[in-house]
This record gives structure tokens, C-alpha cells and sequence, in this order.
């Protein structure tokens, strides 16, 4: 697993061992940052079931301002340190060993990109969606990218959001939701 492009490009990422985690995988990855490259420099991003990282540090290394990394595990978040130390984007971080609601009800938004990539065997995400809707930490124009299992179905979501394509990589689906002004 490394960084595609940007300041930290190249670098080699660590990852936890086992199969608690399931990194993004290189395929999807440079599928997701050719959609949303424009989307990126100057940008606040979080990155809300972090696991290795990998997500919220491509996009500081390419040009975001800042990430938010979110995850429950203290092994996870020990290994997200790590990588954005090693990519020596640590000033450019905030790291949070926390459940995702409890973060959300304290999160200091707005973001203009979250990412959403809990464990599949899980209802994370719908409840993630709902919560971010209804305390509204998304910027307008921003994105939300959620990463589900390819049969997964996702909600539509009340107006100011906006529910867009779904990208397939073999089983594996991108959705894009987007924050209308």
C-alpha cells in the first residue's frame, strides 16, 4: 500500500495486521482520486473509520489543508499516526481515537470531503449519513464518498444533499454524495 501521487508519493503505508482492517485496495483507490482530484488542494477532509489512513493521507498529499482521521482502535490509530508521521504531514492532522457518533457530535466542521469506509458487516454508514445530515458538518459543494460491498444499497438523503453516480470495481461500489448550496 502507498501514496499515488503528491508530496508523499511512493511512500510505503503500514498496515495492521490480520483482518480487522481492509484497506482500499491500489485498483479503487486510483479510481476514487482521478474522480476527485479537482476536489482536493486547499480542502478540510475527514477521514471517519481511518484504519491504516491511507484515504485522508493521499489527499494531504495532495494539497488538502487538513484531516481529521477517525477511528475506534487504538492499534488503527496508532498505525494512522504512524503513516502521516512517516509522510511527515503531521502538522496538517488531527487524530481522534473515538467512536465515529461520538466524534460527530463534537466534530469542528465544516469538511468539504469526507470518507466513508467502516467494516462492511455493519449499518455505519446509513447511521453516519444520518447523523452528519442532521448536524450538517458537510461544507456546501462538499462531498461525501462512501465505500460499500457492490450489492450495498444506500439511502437517498433530504435536500441540501444530493445522492450521485456509483462507481463498480469488481465488488466493490463507490457512491458520491454531494452538498448542493
Amino acid at each position: 500500500m502507498r501514496v499515488i501521487t503528491g508530496s508523499a508519493r511512493g511512500k510505503h503505508l503500514k498496515e495492521l495486521p490480520g483482518m480487522d482492517t481492509r484497506p482500499t485496495t491500489d485498483r479503487v483507490k486510483e479510481g476514487l482520486f482521478n474522480i476527485i482530484q479537482f476536489d482536493i488542494p486547499g480542502r478540510r477532509v475527514l477521514d471517519l473509520f481511518a484504519g491504516t489512513g491511507q484515504l485522508g493521507i493521499e489527499c494531504l498529499s495532495r494539497g488538502a489543508a487538513w484531516c481529521d482521521f477517525v477511528d475506534r482502535a487504538p492499534a488503527a490509530m496508532a498505525i494512522v499516526r504512524d503513516n502521516v508521521k512517516g509522510c511527515n504531514l503531521s502538522d496538517r492532522a488531527g487524530f481522534h481515537q473515538k467512536e465515529f457518533d461520538a466524534f460527530l457530535t463534537t466534530a469542528k466542521g465544516p469538511y468539504d470531503l469526507v470518507f466513508l469506509d467502516p467494516p462492511y458487516a455493519s449499518d455505519c454508514i446509513q447511521r453516519a449519513l444520518q447523523q452528519m445530515t442532521v448536524i450538517d458538518i458537510v461544507s456546501r459543494n462538499g462531498i461525501i464518498v462512501c465505500e460499500t460491498p457492490v450489492d450495498a444499497q444506500l439511502p437517498e438523503l433530504d435536500a441540501p444533499y444530493e445522492k450521485g453516480r456509483e462507481y463498480r470495481y469488481g465488488k466493490i461500489k463507490l457512491t458520491l454524495y454531494r452538498r448542493s448550496v
